[in-house]
């Protein structure tokens, strides 16, 4: 049951590829709460996902988009402020990708036109959304622009590679860009580091589940689930939260601030 923490906000969520995405569990809180959304994907995401499932159960209607292509994402911004009868309140941007990754190239051996690739996808298309949504003035008043984050932006987690750069680099738009719109019509701007997560992507990560259960020990609560991320992006996108900007927020069952835990000694 929601508390209605949304109530009349319009919103965009992308990424949401199927059940196991963080993107589609806070597309249904998000209606839970009272919202009106409209979904996002890349047209091939499109193809191998589930987003048809899901704008089914949330009432939104689907705008293909790819999110480095400018021209298609002011289209987005564009209907998406016409489907839902005027500006928009939240934003989350849940994108990310390499190809290095995929290929299992080493960090010392990676493919440099791949790495822009992974730039490009994962971090430089954020500030792409918000250039899109601040020259269309997108957003209203005291709205909210979330990216979702991970902590190798500040710490080295060798299996990442360069996605760990893009996580920096995404962070530094949200500061970056946050100031900007916190100036000009007080939207804010976080990203949220979000504890190892068994979605599609992120699974995919060499070593995965050994570090899902090592990050699970290390953490005084434990991995924080996509359920609970989802909840604290809700929170962010409400009213509730209006003065928090320009932050990357931890939530990650306190892993971020661990040196070591018997846990894994034991």
């Amino acid at each position: 049951m929601g508390n209605n923490l949304l109530k009349g906000k319009r919103g965009v969520i992308s990424g949401a590829l199927d059940e196991n995405s963080i993107a589609w569990k806070v597309a249904e809180r998000c209606v839970e709460e009272g919202a009106v959304i409209t979904l996002t994907n890349a047209p091939v995401a499109l193809r191998f996902g589930e987003l048809n499932k899901l704008a089914e159960q949330t009432g939104a209607e689907i705008i293909p988009a790819d999110a480095t292509n400018m021209d298609e994402l002011d289209r987005l911004f564009a209907k998406s402020v016409e489907i839902l009868g005027g500006p928009l309140d939240f934003v989350l941007h849940s994108i990310g990708m390499s190809v290095n990754v995929r290929k299992k190239k080493d960090y010392t051996d990676l493919n440099y036109e791949w790495m822009q690739k992974t730039f490009d996808v994962s971090a430089i298309s954020f500030h792409k959304m918000m250039q899109s949504l601040w020259k269309q003035n997108a957003m209203n008043d005291w709205g909210s622009i979330v990216a979702l984050s991970y902590i190798a932006a500040q710490r080295t987690f060798p299996d990442y590679s360069e996605m760990a750069e893009s996580k920096a680099l995404l962070e530094s738009f949200a500061r970056s860009f946050g100031y900007h719109f916190g100036t000009r019509n007080k939207v804010r701007v976080n990203t949220v580091s979000q504890s190892p997560t068994r979605t599609t992507a992120g699974s995919g990560v060499k070593g995965f589940d050994e570090f899902f259960t090592y990050a699970d020990k290390m953490s005084p609560l434990g991995n924080a689930s996509s359920e609970a991320c989802a909840d604290y992006c809700v929170l962010l996108f409400s009213d509730l939260t209006r003065m928090v900007t320009m932050q990357n927020l931890y939530h990650d069952g306190g892993f971020s601030s661990m040196g070591m835990s018997p846990a894994i000694l034991g």
